[in-house]
């Protein structure tokens, strides 16, 4: 099983076959002091990608409808509310307010055909998730 960094647990977040190449994102929280705040993990290129549901732009979630992070074309990330536009495997805005800027990446890895949240500081297991 992959191992997490400061003591905290592997988050298992869904199987692989769930995240379809271009397609639907799951969606997780995370805590960052003392919020909740949504994330979620997409594919893109064979692999998945993990972010903080927060544009760049100002911290509104991205997505357009539960899930659905992708633009039509199924090769960018982009933000329902401002239309800015993200590179999926870097979370790189390539276009529109946020040009420059990046989503928050998170560590995802894939075992045994599981996706996995590995926690890092700054980021804590959500209490919902079991975290404290």
């Amino acid at each position: 099983m992959p191992e997490a960094a400061a003591g905290q647990a592997p988050v298992r977040l869904c199987a692989a076959e769930d995240l379809e190449e271009g397609g639907l994102g799951v969606r997780f929280s995370v805590a960052l002091d003392q919020r909740e705040i949504g994330a979620f993990v997409v594919r893109f290129d064979g692999a998945a990608h993990g972010y903080l549901n927060q544009c760049a732009h100002v911290p509104m979630e991205l997505d357009w409808q539960e899930g659905r992070f992708f633009d039509a074309s199924g090769l960018y990330l982009m933000c329902a509310t401002h239309g800015a536009v993200y590179a999926p495997d870097s979370g790189e805005c390539v276009g529109g307010p946020c040009r420059g800027a990046s989503l928050a990446k998170l560590r995802i890895e894939e075992r045994d055909g599981q996706v996995y949240w590995l926690p890092e500081a700054p980021y804590r297991i959500a209490a919902r998730m079991g975290g404290a």
